[in-house]
């Protein structure tokens, strides 16, 4: 009897996730005689049985589209809003997969998707896991579906904002996505040129940013691009989030998430506008004009680049190949030039950051760019 595959996509739209759902569709179709199945809306399609048969031939013409042919949503299977209420769907979850004959359920998505997926897997649900971000921060994988077309799109914003900043004299603060991990911020400022550099792991001072900027106009550079990451913080603010996260994590265990999660939630509130706050202290310390430009959702559309059309081809076709051999409980990893299984529970509950002496960050110092350390 042939197998049968469940997908869904969760989390934040990336570029190249249809590219991951057509590479596994026709794979398990032309190749493994599997059939597919879409799940639509991540898994709270799985929980309301929004399911469509996905044949190989109505796969054809998605490998360039942005977004996700199959919609994606946030909600967790275990703390699942249904009416007014909170409820741990995942039995339901797995009484759907059963219903519907699914062999293995694959769950394209990021470090959430993962975590959910983990969860399922532990009911006895087979899960299978491709990763897929524009932060690049899931553990054991090279790199993520997504993150080489949002790069694209951040640099090429700074290298166009250059031009305004080097007419009018201007600070550009410039702000990225990434969450808690600065790999685009890096990434793009790094080859955009930015002169000061700011992400999650060093958390900077203003004044060291400030003093890189004025330094540059004795030099007579009279303006500068500031690359900040959405979760980059100030020195004075990093102890205290450190100290809350940690209690939080303390929290889990004695299940008072709530009130932990209050705690942490007020002290990200007044992160809130943090770029603007830059630029506005860049403008006091320096009397330089400043404007700010934030990038947010730009950088997750649009057709995703060739490297991750490949990724997403390489990934998508291993992973029909771990389940035809009935490899479950992994996630995909991209590992050189080619994939490597990962048990899920390696993955789960860990983040991949940027090391304050990778390469990027040495050399971008060597070439005299401020990370306000």
């Amino acid at each position: 009897m042939e197998k049968c595959i469940g997908i869904l996509t969760a989390g934040g739209d990336s570029p190249g996730l249809n590219a991951a759902i057509r590479a596994l569709g026709k794979a398990a179709d032309y190749k493994y005689d599997m059939h597919v199945i879409g799940i639509k809306d991540g898994f709270r399609g799985l929980m309301e049985n929004r399911l469509m048969r996905l044949p190989a031939s109505e796969l054809s013409n998605i490998l360039t589209h942005g977004g996700t042919i199959l919609g994606t949503s946030r909600d967790k299977p275990h703390r699942m809003p249904v009416g007014n209420k909170i409820m741990d769907m995942t039995d339901v979850m797995v009484d759907a997969c059963i219903q519907h004959h699914i062999d293995c359920l694959v769950c394209i998505g990021g470090g959430g998707t993962h975590k959910n997926a983990y969860r399922l897997m532990q009911k006895g649900l087979n899960v299978v896991t491709i990763p897929k971000t524009i932060d690049n921060d899931i553990s054991m994988t090279d790199c993520t579906i997504g993150f080489d077309t949002a790069l694209n799109i951040a640099t090429e914003a700074i290298d166009r904002l250059h031009s305004t900043a080097h007419s009018h004299h201007r600070i550009i603060v410039v702000e990225i996505m990434g969450h808690n991990a600065g790999w685009l911020t890096l990434g793009a400022g790094v080859a955009a040129g930015a002169d000061a550099i700011l992400i999650p792991e060093i958390p900077y001072d203003i004044n060291q940013v400030a003093k890189a900027i004025n330094k540059r106009r004795k030099e007579g550079k009279h303006f500068s691009i500031v690359a900040v990451a959405e979760g980059a913080v100030a020195k004075e603010e990093a102890d205290g989030l450190k100290e809350l996260l940690k209690l939080k994590e303390e929290a889990k265990k004695k299940k008072e998430i709530k009130a932990a999660e209050e705690k942490v939630n007020k002290i990200r509130a007044k992160h809130v506008d943090h770029t603007l706050k830059i630029a506005k202290q860049l403008e006091k310390l320096t009397a330089l004009e400043s404007r700010v430009t934030i990038l947010g959702y730009l950088q997750r559309g649009g057709s995703p680049s060739p490297a991750d059309r490949l990724l997403a081809t390489k990934l998508g076709t291993a992973c029909a190949k771990l389940i035809e051999k009935g490899q479950y409980g992994y996630m995909v990893a991209a590992k050189g030039d080619g994939t490597e299984p990962v048990p899920l529970e390696k993955v789960v509950g860990k983040r991949k950051t940027v090391n304050t002496d990778h390469p990027w960050i040495l050399s971008a110092k060597d070439l005299g760019t401020c990370f306000g350390d």
